[in-house]
């Protein structure tokens, strides 16, 4: 028996609880609730970020070492690792609604456990859970906005998961940049609580947004599936040709699943499979390998190495977080537009070129700190006020940088690993997978991070800028092109090992019906009445036997 097999009344009772509240069914404030997951996230990196260099954090925790601060800090990463990989557990069975409400339950739940550390180790299993529950919403937010955007703004919906991110990141670092004005450990205390807030508002919001139509078509409840597409993308209209073609194509994706035994993580890793996962998981490793995180959790390490220290540190900082917002937002254009693959390879190229010069400036221009800087032993060499145009190049590389992984990578791969998987019996478990490689080297980084610092300083960025170029030359070979194909287009690539750099152009050799054709088609069982899919299994009568 199926994994999800055994909860088929459970799932049902579960659909039907959350039916009893009213749907919203615009696309972009659906995403704009389940992504807040995403911002989660970044409230994470502000609230670490803002309070590790302060006196209050400090003292409050014993002057933490470089081993021990990065353990702290990577306790989140470590939590989301497990979760996204227990997220499918859920989702698959229960629905992605029910996996969104407990992405926000266990988030509150952490947070409430933070702000009321006594010591470290209350304040790592704090971090742990929140981190479980971001874990639960980074694997299937962007799927649940895949599966139920229209296929034109796909780009632009899986997007907007990144930029919920950097909107955190952005907001969080404000609020804490005003409490470590306030003396004492309220100071972090109170932005620990705050974080609480988003998670509310997505345990809320999980109630009034669809369920995804592609898992109600795959659980069989079809009659609700083409529902929810025809609200989502045509006003309620089931005849409108994008709603025909988009039924149309779940369809026929969902009458090839039924021939395929029930999907397990071990079937990723199978021959018809094995190339997508390892390009998602290469996809979700390479994004931490940018370096992205040094910048977003130990930027008060990075600008005390240019010489920056206090205030000056923080609104340095604070530049660099609008950065990062702002060139989110032309990258939900950029993806539709010009395509994943060259906004991925152009943006590897730029941040390779920057981690080089933030690499080359702190080596020419740094100096030995015996101590540390300000005490702090990880952070061990600084530009000297006798080369501060020195230490402004190094704030203009981290400025530039960031504005590259923002219109590239930031937004990029978190709507290329929701969509490669190309069918619905592997999409929920590749991207679970896919996310908890993402967690897993973000976990590393964060951990070994401060480390690096203390042992090879200003070396730590060479690393990285190798990595940015291994990581554009694995894109060119390796990753196929998805925009503009519909998802079973996605899956007859890969069944035919069409090349990479070949992928653009590629046209199926069994050519698809055109949209009018297909529409037209469509229309017309529609209007005869053939009943070409699956029966509704929610019908009424297993409503009432429930």
């Amino acid at each position: 028996m199926a994994f999800e097999d055994r909860f088929v009344q459970p799932a049902l009772k579960v659909r039907l609880f959350f039916d009893k509240f009213p749907n919203i069914y615009n696309v972009y404030l659906i995403a704009s609730i389940s992504t807040i997951a995403g911002m989660m996230f970044g409230f994470d990196i502000s609230s670490m970020s803002a309070f590790i260099g302060e006196d209050a954090y400090l003292n409050f925790f014993h002057t933490p070492s470089a081993n021990v601060q990065g353990f702290i800090t990577s306790c989140m990463p470590l939590g989301s690792f497990f979760g996204s990989i227990a997220s499918t557990f859920i989702s698959e069975p229960f629905g992605r609604r029910l996996s969104l409400l407990l992405c926000a339950f266990f988030w509150s739940v952490g947070a409430a456990v933070q702000s009321s550390s006594q010591d470290r180790a209350q304040l790592m299993i704090g971090r742990l859970i929140s981190g479980f529950g971001v874990g639960f919403g980074s694997a299937v937010a962007p799927v649940y906005g895949a599966e139920l955007a229209p296929r034109k703004i796909r780009g632009f919906i899986g997007g907007i998961f990144q930029f919920a991110v950097t909107l955190g990141i952005l907001i969080m670092f404000y609020i804490c940049y005003g409490l470590h004005f306030i003396n004492g450990k309220a100071s972090f205390r109170l932005g620990w609580g705050i974080q609480i807030v988003p998670g509310l508002i997505l345990f809320v919001g999980c109630f009034f947004i669809p369920e995804s139509p592609r898992w109600l078509a795959k659980n069989g409840y079809w009659d609700e599936a083409e529902h929810v597409v025809a609200q989502v993308q045509a006003k309620g209209n089931r005849e409108d040709p994008d709603v025909l073609i988009e039924i149309s194509e779940i369809k026929d994706q969902i009458l090839v699943d039924e021939n395929i035994k029930a999907f397990t993580y071990a079937d990723l890793f199978r021959k018809k499979y094995i190339y997508r996962t390892f390009t998602a998981m290469f996809a979700q490793i390479w994004q931490q390998l940018t370096g992205m995180n040094v910048m977003m959790y130990y930027i008060v390490y990075v600008f005390q190495m240019a010489g920056y220290t206090g205030n000056t540190n923080l609104v340095a900082s604070s530049i660099q977080y609008v950065l990062n917002m702002g060139c989110t937002v032309p990258a939900l254009w950029l993806m539709d537009k010009v395509g994943r693959r060259k906004v991925l390879i152009t943006g590897a190229i730029l941040m390779m070129t920057f981690q080089s010069g933030v690499a080359g400036i702190l080596g020419n221009y740094s100096v030995p700190v015996p101590g540390g800087v300000g005490g702090n032993k990880t952070v061990n060499i600084t530009i000297p006020d006798s080369h501060k145009t020195a230490a402004r190049g190094v704030i203009a590389c981290c400025y530039l940088f960031v504005c590259s992984f923002a219109m590239s990578w930031g937004v990029g791969i978190w709507v290329y690993c929701s969509e490669v998987w190309g069918d619905s019996a592997s999409r929920q478990r590749g991207a679970a997978v896919s996310t908890a490689a993402n967690w897993i080297l973000n976990f590393a980084i964060a951990m070994y991070t401060p480390s690096s610092f203390q042992n090879i300083s200003w070396k730590t960025y060479i690393i990285y800028a190798v990595c940015c170029l291994v990581m554009a030359i694995h894109v060119y070979f390796g990753f196929p092109e998805t925009k503009g194909k519909r998802l079973e287009e996605i899956g007859q690539m890969w069944d035919e090992k069409v090349p990479a750099w070949r992928s653009a152009s590629w046209q199926p050799h069994v050519p698809l019906l055109s949209d009018a054709e297909l529409a037209h088609k469509m229309n017309v069982e529609h209007k005869e009445g053939q009943d070409l899919i699956t029966p509704d299994s929610g019908s009424t009568e297993e409503k009432e036997q429930v």
